[in-house]
C-alpha cells in the first residue's frame, strides 16, 4: 500500500492507495479531530480495495485558515471531491464518510455541493448534522454539558483538549451553574467567540429536510444511548437516495455498549468491514431499493428488521407522591443522579407500574401526556423513565423534555416525547415515571422568569400542579415476540 500527505485544495490531507494498478473507487473522511487519528482507518480501507483519504476541515489542526463549525463543509469537501476525481489512480467514484462532525461534513457534501462533486454513496454515523441540532433538543431547550464540553474541547482553537472541561470541574464543581451561562469562557478562563454564536441557532433539521431531494445510496448508523437517534432515524427515514439503510445498536456516541447497559455480546458487529462490504454494494447498485435495516433489542439478544414498531400501549402508572411539587432552579433535578429523595419539599412528581407480569418488548417512540399547572410564565417539563429491577437497581431508560409558556396557574394539556425505545423489559421490572421542572446539567435550567436560559441572571421557584388522572404512559409494546433478523444480511441486502 501505498501512503501520501500533502495538502488538497490547501487543506491537511493524509491518503492510502490499495496495492495494484488501479483506478479505486475512493473514500473520503473529513474531521475537526485530527486526521492522525484515522490513519488505522485508511488501512483498513486500502485493504478492502478502496482508495482512502482524510482531511483536517479548514482552521483545524494542520489545515490553514479559520474555524467556523458547521459553514465551510460543503464547499470545502467539493473541491477535495473534485480533486479526488480527477487523479490517476480514482475511477471517479466516491464514498463520504464520517462520524459526529464528520457525518456533518459527509452528509453536507451530498446534499449541498454541487451535482458534480457529490458523492456516489454516504455513510453517516451518530450525525452531529448541525449548530442548532446539537444545540437544542426538538422542542428548544438547551442541550448545555454537550455543548459546553465539546466547546471547551474544540471551539475556536486548532487543536482539542478533549478534557478542558473536565479538568475545570475539579476545582469548580458549580462552573455550568454558574449565570449566565454565556459567560461560561470566562470561567473556563479562555476566548470563545463562537459561543454566543451557538445559541443563536434555533432551526433544527436543515440538513434532515433537505434529505429527500438525495440521489445516492445512504448507510446511517447509530446507538440508542447517543444524543442524536433521533435525527439518525429521522435522516433514514426522509432519505430520497435509492436505498437508505439504518443500523442502531445499544451503543453510546463512540458505538461503543455503555457500561451497565442493555447491550449484549449478540449485538457486536464488524462495522469496519461492514461499511466497506455496503460500499462496495452500494458502488455497483448491488442494494434492494428502499429503507432496510436493523435495530438491536436491547436486553435481549437479538435484532429486529428497522422498520418493526410496536402498538402504542397505556401502561398503568400510579403516583407515589409529588402531584404537587416545587421546580426551583437553585436546587434543579439533577441528570446523572438517580435516586429519588423522600424527605422535604418534593421536588418532583413520582409514579410507578407494578411489576410487570411477564416480559415486554418495547420498539418506537414512547411519550408521555400530562395534564398540569405551572405558576410562572416559561416552564420546562421533563419526563424521565427508568426501569427498576426486583433487585431494586435503577436504569435511566429515556428522557424528554418541552419547555411551555402558558399563562400562569391555567392547567394545560401536553405530551413530552420520551424518544425511540427498542429494549426488552424482563417480567418483574417496575417502571418509574418522574416528571420534573430540570434536568440539569444535560439541560440548561429554566430561570422561569421568561428570559432566555443563556443570558438569565435571574432565578425563580416555580410551583408546579400535575393531575395524577391525566398523566398516561405511552409505549410501543410488541404485540408477539418479534423475528429475529440478521442485521448484516439486512444492511447488505
Amino acid at each position: 500500500m501505498t501512503a501520501f500527505t500533502e495538502p488538497v485544495e490547501g487543506l491537511a490531507t493524509d491518503g492510502r492507495l490499495p496495492d495494484g494498478e488501479g483506478p479505486f473507487p475512493a473514500v473520503l473522511i473529513r474531521t475537526p479531530y485530527d486526521r492522525r487519528r484515522h490513519r488505522a482507518e485508511l488501512r483498513g480501507w486500502a485493504e478492502r480495495g478502496f482508495a482512502a483519504l482524510v482531511q483536517d476541515v479548514r482552521g483545524r489542526h494542520a489545515s490553514p485558515g479559520e474555524w467556523h463549525p458547521y459553514e465551510n463543509e460543503a464547499a470545502d469537501g467539493a473541491l477535495t471531491a473534485r480533486w479526488i476525481r480527477r487523479q490517476p489512480w480514482s475511477d471517479g467514484r466516491v464514498v463520504a464518510v464520517g462520524a459526529s462532525y464528520a457525518a456533518h461534513c459527509a452528509v453536507a457534501l451530498a446534499l449541498d455541493a454541487p451535482e458534480d462533486a457529490r458523492p456516489d454513496a454516504v455513510i453517516a454515523a451518530v450525525p452531529a448534522l448541525g449548530a442548532a441540532d446539537t444545540a437544542r433538543e426538538p422542542s428548544g431547550v438547551e442541550r448545555l454539558a454537550a455543548r459546553a464540553g465539546w466547546w471547551a474541547a474544540h471551539g475556536d482553537r486548532r487543536d482539542s483538549d478533549e478534557d478542558a472541561l473536565a479538568d475545570v470541574l475539579t476545582t469548580d464543581p458549580g462552573i455550568l451553574a454558574h449565570l449566565p451561562l454565556i459567560d461560561l469562557p470566562a470561567r473556563l478562563g479562555r476566548s470563545l467567540p463562537s459561543w454566543p454564536g451557538l445559541w443563536r441557532h434555533r432551526e433544527r433539521g436543515r440538513l434532515t429536510s433537505r434529505a429527500e431531494r438525495a440521489g445516492m445510496p445512504l448507510l446511517a448508523v447509530g446507538g440508542h444511548h447517543d444524543h442524536f437517534t433521533e435525527d439518525t432515524v429521522a435522516l433514514w427515514r426522509r432519505w430520497g437516495g435509492p436505498s437508505a439503510r439504518l443500523l442502531l445498536g445499544p451503543w453510546g456516541h463512540r458505538l461503543a455498549a455503555a457500561p451497565g447497559t442493555d447491550a449484549r455480546p449478540a449485538h457486536r458487529v464488524s462495522l469496519g468491514d461492514l461499511y466497506a462490504r455496503w460500499a462496495r454494494l452500494a458502488l455497483t447498485e448491488g442494494l434492494v431499493s428502499g429503507h432496510r435495516g436493523a435495530v438491536a433489542l436491547g436486553g435481549g439478544p437479538l435484532w429486529v428488521p428497522a422498520r418493526t414498531q410496536g402498538e402504542p400501549r397505556t401502561q398503568h402508572v400510579r403516583l407515589l407522591h409529588g402531584a404537587s411539587f416545587t421546580a426551583d432552579p437553585e436546587r434543579p433535578v439533577l441528570s446523572e443522579e438517580l435516586t429519588v429523595p423522600t424527605e422535604g419539599t418534593p421536588d418532583r412528581c413520582l409514579f410507578a407500574t407494578p411489576p410487570l407480569p411477564r416480559p415486554l418488548d418495547v420498539v418506537g417512540a414512547a411519550e408521555v401526556r400530562v395534564r398540569a399547572t405551572a405558576d410562572t410564565p416559561s416552564a420546562d417539563w421533563a419526563a424521565r423513565l427508568v426501569a427498576v429491577t426486583p433487585e431494586g437497581a435503577a436504569e435511566r431508560l429515556a428522557v424528554g423534555i418541552v419547555r411551555r409558556a402558558d399563562p400562569p396557574g391555567r392547567a394545560a394539556e401536553f405530551t413530552v416525547g420520551l424518544g425511540r425505545l427498542a429494549r426488552r423489559l424482563p417480567a418483574g421490572t417496575r417502571l418509574r415515571l418522574e416528571i420534573t421542572g430540570h434536568h440539569f446539567p444535560v439541560h440548561a435550567r429554566n430561570p422561569h422568569t421568561g428570559d432566555d436560559p443563556v443570558t438569565a441572571t435571574r432565578l425563580l421557584a416555580s410551583r408546579r400542579e400535575v393531575d395524577p388522572g391525566h398523566v398516561a404512559l405511552r409505549l410501543p409494546v410488541l404485540r408477539s415476540r418479534p423475528t429475529p433478523t440478521d442485521p448484516v444480511q439486512e444492511i447488505l441486502r
